[in-house]
């Protein structure tokens, strides 16, 4: 079996080299548009078994397929209408939930035994080069530790499996948070986890609003752990001012000593894109708590909240 015992690859410098080591089972960590994926041939058990081995992942968290184009997408999942209008934000930070095609040959293990599965096409030419050199779908969580960070550079993949997992270095994500996760049912469209593409973008591409998952709902997707993306401190949100002993997180002008700045201007896609990165930062430093500034609720808002609010949950 292949399994973290075999990690200790030699960096993959190329495309070819990376390809080469998913090919022969092995796992590695690879550049998207939103965060660096783990990936791991999608049909091969073996290797799926090992990213949740790597990630000390729970085993019934299903995880994403990546692949090249829709056309291979196809080959996987059951399209509908609404689905193939969806596809139309491929390349693009968007996954959708969709039945699982009979004769897929996907390994069960991907779909955590689900009759459905997640699936995108990744919007970065490295990634999208890699899955069609691989030939094969490539299963790929973030690559990271279970519930910890999600990285945007390779270094922080480094760093969070202590240099055992090769990483095929495309430089850092521009979106910086994961896709936006939608499961389809017909005509109907559900979200799962709110991500990238912004809820109210893809409610006017299909001229219809869009709903959201409870809270309660079944683990359908990646995500949806209450417990999730989790620095070693302790997050305090919607915090207009620090306290005794925190750090501030802010965004926006603000009149309080700041330890980093979301955005100083506000704005919300920079402030997406350097989540993850501010936070491993000020983790690096030590810190044991971390006051977080208000974000709105709005557009890409809705994503940073939700990575925040998991954040924070009790672990």
């Amino acid at each position: 079996m292949t399994g973290t015992h075999e990690l200790n690859a030699a960096e993959p410098l190329t495309v070819a080299e990376a390809a080469a080591l998913l090919r022969a089972g092995r796992v590695c960590a690879f550049p998207t548009e939103t965060v660096y994926g783990l990936g791991a041939d999608a049909t091969n058990p073996d290797a799926v078994l090992a990213i949740y081995e790597t990630k000390g992942r729970p085993r019934f968290n299903p995880l994403i397929v990546h692949c090249a184009n829709l056309g291979m997408a196809r080959g996987i999942a059951e399209f509908s209408p609404l689905a193939l209008k969806l596809a139309r934000f491929w390349p693009g930070p968007l996954t959708l939930v969709l039945p699982l095609k009979a004769g897929a040959g996907l390994s069960d293990i991907v779909t955590a035994g689900l009759d459905t599965v997640g699936i995108r096409v990744p919007d970065h030419p490295l990634a999208l080069e890699l899955i069609a050199t691989v030939g094969r779908p490539l299963a790929a969580p973030s690559a990271n530790p279970s519930g910890k960070l999600s990285p945007t550079t390779a270094e922080q993949v480094r760093k969070g499996f202590a240099g055992r997992v090769p990483v095929l270095d495309g430089g850092p994500c521009r979106a910086g948070v994961e896709s936006t996760i939608l499961a389809v049912t017909g005509d109907e469209a559900v979200q799962l986890r709110a991500g990238a593409l912004a809820r109210a973008t893809i409610a006017q591409a299909i001229g219809r609003p869009v709903a959201v998952a409870a809270h309660d709902a079944k683990v359908a997707a990646p995500g949806m752990l209450a417990s999730h993306y989790a620095p070693n401190a302790r997050l305090r949100l919607n915090a207009d001012r620090p306290e005794a002993g925190e750090a501030y997180l802010a965004f926006g002008p603000t009149a309080h000593a700041a330890a980093a700045n979301l955005s100083p201007s506000g704005d919300l896609h920079e402030a997406a894109r350097h989540l993850f990165s501010v936070l491993h930062a000020l983790d690096a430093t030590g810190v044991h708590r971390i006051a977080v500034a208000p974000i709105p609720m709005i557009g890409l808002g809705e994503a940073i909240n939700d990575r925040l609010k998991r954040a924070a949950a009790p672990r």
